[in-house]
C-alpha cells in the first residue's frame, strides 16, 4: 500500500508541475480542480501540502494575473532568465556600503533573489531576501558599485 501511494504522489507531483507549465493556474482550488479533471481525486489540503513540497512560487503572467510556477521560473512560460528577472521585479538598484540592494514591489524580492541565484554570477556570493528587499553579498574583489551598476544595466536592456 505505501509504495502504491508513493507512485501516486509521484505521478501527482508530475501531472501538478505539467498543469502549472501549461495553465494560469492562480489558486489552490484551480489547481485542485485541474488536478481533478486530469483524473486525480485530491482535497484542497493534498494540494496545498504538493505545492509546498514542489517549492511553487507565484509569478506574474503576461495578463498580470499571479500564477503558480516552478520556482525559479520568471513569468508563465517564459525561461528563468535574469535579465528578465530584474526587469520585471526590481523597482531599484544602489550599492549601498559592501552591499547591494534591490527594490521590489511586496511580495516579489524571493522570487528576484531566487533568480539571482540560480544565475550563478560570478560577482555574488549570495542573497538575503525579505517581502520586498533584497541584500546581495558581492564576492571578494567586486565593488558593491560594480556589481549594482552590473545589475542596473539589467533594468536598461531594451530600453530604448
Amino acid at each position: 500500500m505505501y509504495a502504491n501511494s508513493v507512485h501516486m504522489k509521484r505521478r501527482r507531483h508530475d501531472a501538478i508541475l505539467e498543469l502549472v507549465r501549461s495553465l494560469p493556474l492562480s489558486t489552490q482550488a484551480e489547481v485542485a480542480e485541474a488536478l481533478r479533471t486530469s483524473g486525480f481525486e485530491v482535497v484542497q489540503t493534498t494540494v496545498s501540502r504538493d505545492i509546498a513540497e514542489l517549492g511553487l512560487v507565484k509569478v506574474r503572467a503576461a495578463d498580470g494575473r499571479l500564477v503558480y510556477a516552478p520556482a525559479g521560473s520568471v513569468g508563465h512560460g517564459s525561461p528563468p532568465r535574469l535579465g528578465a528577472a530584474v526587469r520585471r521585479f526590481a523597482l531599484s538598484v544602489e550599492a549601498a556600503g559592501a552591499l547591494v540592494v534591490l527594490r521590489t514591489p511586496s511580495g516579489y524580492a524571493s522570487a528576484l533573489a531566487q533568480a539571482l541565484d540560480e544565475a550563478a554570477l560570478p560577482t555574488v556570493a549570495g542573497t538575503i531576501a525579505g517581502d520586498n528587499t533584497i541584500f546581495v553579498a558581492p564576492r571578494d574583489g567586486t565593488a558593491a558599485t560594480a556589481l549594482a551598476g552590473e545589475l542596473q544595466g539589467h533594468l536598461l536592456e531594451g530600453a530604448a
